[in-house]
């Protein structure tokens, strides 16, 4: 059948091109089924179809399929050789929603390589995209939150997305009453905040902003959970904006969701409970809370992004006494010990710093015992 697609959407016949395209952009989650159209090269022709731009209907149905073939890095490469990102980036202009929304579909699958970020923006692509956080179509700010997240992490594009009041339109999107927009727009913020300049003094300068993120970890939906504890985690870095999320009760709200059995919340988690750690009497907030046990139990995870995060966690909380107790009760020494000779460094050191802590406590238990 996608032989017969994709030899079609080489016919003169615009009905019958848009047609193939359309079941293409509808099979082509399927990872085999974007395999075959490489294979049969069906991408190519897709590009072409960028060019007529008069034919709307033909033109969502390419930009749908070039959006789900996107998901495959090796067709992806195809595109940037066919240059369709030149193409995609021409059609931001675009007044039909269908289009829009396909299209900053494709840019964010093909954004996650990094030459496409910096294509995007030599494309004039960048402004376009912020100017679109002010819609109102909900699938249209998911994917330009997704296009953004992955544009942010070039620092020329961090600057124009600065320049365009591009993080405060991501900040205001939490406020969305969308779940999906919500996490999308939580996920963005967060190379934001790590590649901006002084972004510590840029998240301040946001009236209620940081309540309204701390808010947020309220939320029923586990993304938004997740991604609201990773720009958590990077807002924490700054010790003046740590201190007003503290004061906001980040701390027993981070604590209440530590009993999840979901390994992308758990990694997230872990690394805001890190860095929230440091201020003030936070570890011993983390511990009269009860966060400390549940945290053991991540690092029976098959995930191994997750034992990293959680070791991080732990070594925090160890450098409070009590929560070295709770730690050692729950049997933290023997999994540990097992990560110690891991090849991953952050896991290596937060493991033995872990142990280390707990290592001491038993040390000065047994010498006051002695005396």
């Amino acid at each position: 059948m996608i032989i017969d697609l994709v030899e079609n959407l080489r016919s003169s016949n615009e009905e019958l091109q848009m047609h193939c395209a359309n079941a293409i952009f509808k099979c082509a989650e399927d990872k085999d089924t974007r395999d075959l159209i490489r294979k049969y090269k069906g991408l190519d022709p897709l590009v072409k179809l960028l060019s007529n731009r008069e034919n709307k209907p033909l033109l969502a149905a390419a930009t749908g399929a070039i959006w789900k073939c996107s998901i495959s890095k090796e067709n992806v490469k195809r595109f940037q050789e066919l240059k369709a990102i030149e193409s995609l980036v021409a059609l931001l202009s675009d007044p039909t929603e269908e289009v829009l929304i396909n299209t900053v579909g494709a840019l964010a699958e093909c954004a996650q390589e990094p030459e496409n970020r910096a294509s995007t923006r030599k494309s004039g692509g960048i402004s376009p995209l912020v100017n679109l956080l002010t819609g109102t179509n909900n699938q249209l700010l998911v994917n330009t939150c997704k296009a953004l997240a992955q544009c942010a992490q070039d620092p020329d594009n961090i600057s124009i997305i600065e320049r365009m009041d591009g993080v405060r339109l991501l900040w205001s999107l939490l406020k969305n009453p969308n779940p999906r927009v919500q996490a999308s727009a939580a996920w963005a913020i967060c190379p934001c905040i790590k590649n901006i300049r002084d972004s510590g003094e840029t998240v301040r300068n946001f009236v209620g902003g940081l309540e309204l993120i701390v808010s947020l970890l309220k939320s029923n939906d586990i993304e938004v959970l997740a991604s609201v504890c990773s720009a958590i985690a990077e807002i924490a870095k700054d010790e003046e904006n740590l201190a007003v999320i503290t004061d906001h009760g980040v701390v027993p709200m981070l604590a209440s969701l530590t009993n999840t059995n979901d390994d992308m919340l758990r990694k997230n988690l872990t690394e805001a409970i890190a860095q929230c750690c440091k201020w003030g009497k936070n570890r011993q907030l983390f511990g009269s809370h009860d966060a400390v046990a549940p945290l053991v139990k991540y690092l029976k995870s098959p995930n191994t992004g997750v034992h990293a995060s959680t070791a991080k966690a732990l070594h925090q909380l160890s450098k409070n006494p009590a929560n070295c107790i709770v730690m050692h009760e729950n049997g933290v020494v023997r999994l540990l010990l097992g990560m110690v000779g891991s090849t991953d460094e952050v896991l290596q050191e937060n493991s033995a710093g872990c142990i280390s802590y707990i290592r001491r406590l038993a040390l000065a238990n047994e010498k006051a015992r002695n005396a």
